[in-house]
């Protein structure tokens, strides 16, 4: 290196403009060139795999596909990637995804590192310190896309919806062609969630009508991203990617969009499409409790085409709770949508939030007591009773003018906001009651077992007096399930 003419100070030297040197551009065409990794996708066959595997494959990428919840990539596979892209829409796959990426860096330590999905925008600023070369969040097939493109170019970017470590993109919010889903790598499904249901166990299989959402739920992560727009799949897409599930063995499909019924007409299109098809199938969706209520009509439709329940977000039981993250129900509204899914046949399984800054002993007893009164025990996932609040970077509950008054700081590494329940005795249970759910599902209590013993550690949380065990069946029967619990 020359050095530096004499008149030039060392500390004048480091205020001299900066050229960053242009990167030698890469060929990710060959086979394995670009790794993605899935770590979690709540047991399911990773859809954020298939999508992007037949959209880098058009583009005449050969792209590797390995779901780790399934088998941890190899070390030949990850010495071979020169870029690799980690799949998180999740904060439990965030989670797993940091600790791949770790084992990327020491086999690899020259690959490019890529984070994409829902949890990984809201991460950014942590990701790209810590792990990360480039994160992309929202639409992310066409931004990944651009960035294989321009890192062949050897371009320094920046590249549209692509954050690196100079620059900070927005969420791709811009519609993409959808492709349809390539699952030919995939493990089938027989190796994921299966359907539980009238004493038979069937595999189950995973797809999308939409992305994003409509409806602004202030502890929604997808609100930061998506503020409330949403894009519909085609439904040939869609039709074709549950064609090709169906034939690799699945007789159940989860509809996994945030709300199934963000687009009515859309999504009961596609079920009809679906049950004249494949008669046999069955089906379940995720929807809000206000549009269980707004479009009634419909569920006996959806029973007849084959839906055998309904996961609904039921949060809390108070009507306090339910206002301040803005949910859009009250509690008189979860006994109306029971009773129209009643009416239809179709079981409600709800998911909730008992854990909040809000939440009181005296809510979470009251959620137990609805939980028995409704029959409900036997249609809720252990692992509900114990779900605390999380905020992530960007959260929309942060903006509320009541924030300072219950937050902590940012823990950067566990992906979320801290706080602190101004009861010591609610955090207290929390812990306790996730404990407890751990080992029932370890060693397989029944629902019955597993909520007598969670109420008796909100019993004596609370210093009131246990009541004696429920009866063994509600007056609903035992509902269909999926033997993965559904939780973020």
């Amino acid at each position: 290196m020359a050095s530096l003419p004499a008149a030039i100070t060392y500390a004048e030297s480091q205020s001299l403009p900066r050229v960053t040197p242009r990167p030698a551009p890469l060929d990710l065409k060959e086979p394995g060139a670009i790794l993605l990794l899935s770590c979690y996708e709540l047991g399911h066959q990773p859809l954020n795999l298939a999508f992007p595997l037949a959209y880098l494959r058009r583009a005449g990428y050969r792209p590797v596909a390995v779901d780790a919840a399934v088998a941890p990539p190899d070390d030949a596979a990850i010495a071979a990637a020169r870029l690799v892209a980690i799949s998180v829409p999740m904060h439990t796959a965030l989670r797993l995804g940091v600790e791949l990426a770790a084992r990327v860096r020491r086999r690899n330590p020259d690959a490019l590192l890529c984070f994409y999905g829902l949890y990984a925008w809201l991460n950014a600023e942590y990701l790209l310190r810590e792990w990360a070369d480039f994160v992309i969040g929202g639409e992310y097939e066409a931004p990944l896309l651009a960035l294989i493109q321009a890192l062949e170019r050897g371009d320094p970017g920046p590249v549209p919806g692509v954050s690196d470590r100079v620059h900070r993109a927005g969420p791709s919010l811009a519609r993409i062609d959808f492709p349809e889903p390539d699952r030919s790598d995939l493990p089938p499904p027989r190796h994921y969630a299966h359907l539980v249901m009238d004493g038979r166990i069937v595999p189950a299989g995973y797809t999308e009508t939409t992305r994003g959402c409509h409806h602004t739920c202030l502890h929604c992560p997808i609100v930061p991203l998506y503020r409330g727009r949403f894009f519909a799949i085609p439904r040939q897409v869609v039709l074709a990617d549950i064609r090709r599930q169906v034939r690799q063995g699945a007789r159940h499909i989860t509809f996994g969009d945030p709300d199934f019924l963000n687009g009515p007409t859309h999504s009961l299109r596609i079920c009809q499409a679906l049950h004249e098809e494949f008669p046999e199938v069955t089906f379940d969706f995720t929807t809000r409790i206000e549009h269980i209520l707004r479009h009634r009509e419909l569920f006996p439709e959806f029973r007849r085409l084959g839906c055998v329940f309904v996961v609904s977000a039921v949060e809390s039981v108070s009507d306090l709770v339910l206002e301040k993250i803005d949910k859009g129900h009250r509690k008189a509204d979860i006994v109306e949508a029971l009773r129209v899914l009643d009416e239809a046949g179709i079981a409600m399984r709800p998911s909730l939030l008992p854990f909040t800054p809000w939440t009181t002993l005296e809510d979470y007893l009251e959620l137990l007591d609805f939980i028995e009164e409704q029959g409900l025990i036997e249609h809720v996932d252990p692992v509900h009773f114990s779900i605390r609040l999380l905020v992530p970077p960007g959260s929309a509950l942060l903006d509320r003018p009541d924030a300072a008054e219950w937050i902590g700081p940012l823990d950067e590494a566990s992906f979320t906001y801290t706080w602190t329940h101004p009861d010591p005795r609610v955090d207290r249970l929390q812990q306790q009651v996730a404990t407890l759910v751990e080992q029932a599902t370890r060693e397989g209590w029944s629902s019955h077992t597993t909520f007598a013993a969670v109420r008796a550690l909100a019993c004596e949380a609370a210093g009131v007096a246990i009541p004696a065990e429920p009866p063994r069946r509600g007056h609903r029967p035992p509902p269909p399930r999926l033997t993965e619990s559904w939780f973020c």
